[in-house]
């Protein structure tokens, strides 16, 4: 037997309680920001927060690349005042 909060019993069933809000208060506030900023607003919110967070991403990844990358030498590079290696053949 397992014990339930009142609170937690809704519409949906017994759903969590997420740091002490159920489904029908988030609901309520995300209704109320709607109200306030409107769906435009919220689309344009939406869309600089993903393109920030890709962005992010991206730069992660270049910077994890060129630390791989970093002692790596390729043909025709110079090293600290040697010079590049000629093509024979």
């Amino acid at each position: 037997m397992t014990f339930e909060p009142a609170s937690c019993k809704s519409l949906f069933g017994p759903l969590e309680v997420i740091m002490g809000l159920s489904i029908q208060h988030l609901l309520l506030v995300l209704l109320i920001v709607l109200v306030i900023f409107g769906t435009k607003k919220l689309r344009t919110i939406g869309a600089d927060l993903g393109s920030a967070i890709k962005n992010f991403r991206q730069s992660m990844q270049e910077g994890e690349q060129s630390e791989a990358n970093k002692d790596r030498i390729t043909e025709g590079q110079i090293i600290e005042g040697q010079p590049a290696k000629e093509k024979t053949g």
